[in-house]
């Protein structure tokens, strides 16, 4: 299938203004293509940013059949533009589609429609440190009927816009909230989707820990209360010692990040041992304070590394390395952002040049 481009005229067109926040300011243009049952995929096409026009009855509204993906295009120094294994994000994007019953993507097709998205609008991918500019596909059932099943249209759309840092507190340590009340998936269910439900079931205890003084939620399990799972924006990940980076196993109902995985395959070539495993937080809780933890951080597309200062559980208070950023985060944190940038050599093949 080709796609249709309707841009703007050039008079028309923006770019990326001087100051910008994370999610609220958007490019240009965006892709959208449908589906139709008995007709596939149709209509592809880049177009000005627009609304969407949906019955009120769109099955999306009514049983939550929503997928996305988020990635980022960087800005090269020399003025080029990278994007970080958009292949994993469209293979994972098709992985969520499934376990919500709507229809795949081919996925060179998927990526032809990013890169063609961030090709016309490269004005908007920023040259600030630090910033990008963050992409996020998505598809939503959209058939007008209230009977609960698998709706048989969709549209697929994708979105970009620059962002920031995002957290303010950039690799600063945020704080964290360990929930011992609120669970937000559980084995067998739909937790290693990316779909929105799992975002919205973790809100109200995030709105509660924010008034609290704290960024985010660190989750437990649903069964037992007790091992370690993921931070709401994030993937989670603690240093013994200094050497050694444990993070959660993949259980189900843990998203298995991109920039996780990146992790584990970057960090054994910067000297450190990595160990995927259930973590008991009452253990890791002790770890912290015997010292034996030396640093705790989240990873995610979006935040690139996290470090984190403060624990809290059962309203106690665990500071790690003296709430500040340790040398293991501070690493790959530079070695990720090279590669993404292009600054340090991508000895993985990671990078997708525009």
């Amino acid at each position: 299938m080709t796609i249709k481009i309707n841009p703007l005229k050039p008079e028309k067109r923006q770019s990326c203004p001087e100051e910008f926040s994370f999610g609220v300011t958007f490019s240009d243009h965006m892709f959208t293509q449908e589906f139709d049952e008995g007709k596939g995929w149709h209509d592809a096409l880049i177009s000005p940013y627009h609304s969407l026009l949906l019955a009120p009855s769109a099955a999306v509204f009514h049983y939550s059949q929503e997928i996305f993906e988020g990635l980022k295009a960087y800005r090269k120094p020399s003025g080029g533009i990278n994007l970080f294994r958009p292949q994993e994000n469209v293979k994972r994007f098709n992985r969520s589609a499934k376990r919500m019953v709507m229809p795949e993507i081919e996925e060179d097709f998927h990526l032809e429609a990013i890169k063609s998205l961030v090709n016309l609008d490269q004005n908007w991918v920023p040259d600030k440190e630090g910033s990008s500019l963050y992409i996020r596909p998505t598809m939503i059932a959209t058939s007008p009927k209230l009977g609960l099943g698998a709706s048989s249209s969709y549209t697929h759309f994708i979105i970009a816009g620059p962002a920031g840092s995002y957290f303010k507190e950039g690799l600063s340590p945020i704080s964290v909230y360990v929930a011992d009340e609120y669970r937000r998936a559980v084995k067998g269910g739909v937790g290693e989707a990316k779909t929105g439900g799992n975002y919205a079931a973790s809100l109200y205890a995030s709105e509660d820990v924010i008034k609290l003084g704290y960024s985010q939620v660190l989750w437990l399990d649903a069964i037992e209360g007790r091992f370690i799972e993921e931070v709401g924006a994030m993937n989670i990940c603690f240093v013994y010692e200094g050497t050694h980076i444990y993070t959660p196993s993949l259980s189900g109902s843990i998203l298995p990040g991109i920039t996780r995985d990146s992790i584990l395959k970057l960090a054994p070539t910067l000297g450190y041992e990595i160990s995927e495993q259930r973590l008991d937080i009452e253990q890791i809780l002790a770890d912290i304070d015997s010292g034996k933890i030396t640093e705790v951080f989240g990873c995610g597309t979006a935040a690139v590394i996290a470090p984190v200062g403060k624990l809290s559980f059962k309203s106690k208070e665990y500071v790690i390395n003296n709430n500040q950023a340790g040398e293991v985060a501070k690493r790959l944190h530079d070695e990720l952002t090279g590669i993404q940038y292009g600054t340090r050599e991508d000895k993985f093949g990671w990078i997708e040049s525009i």
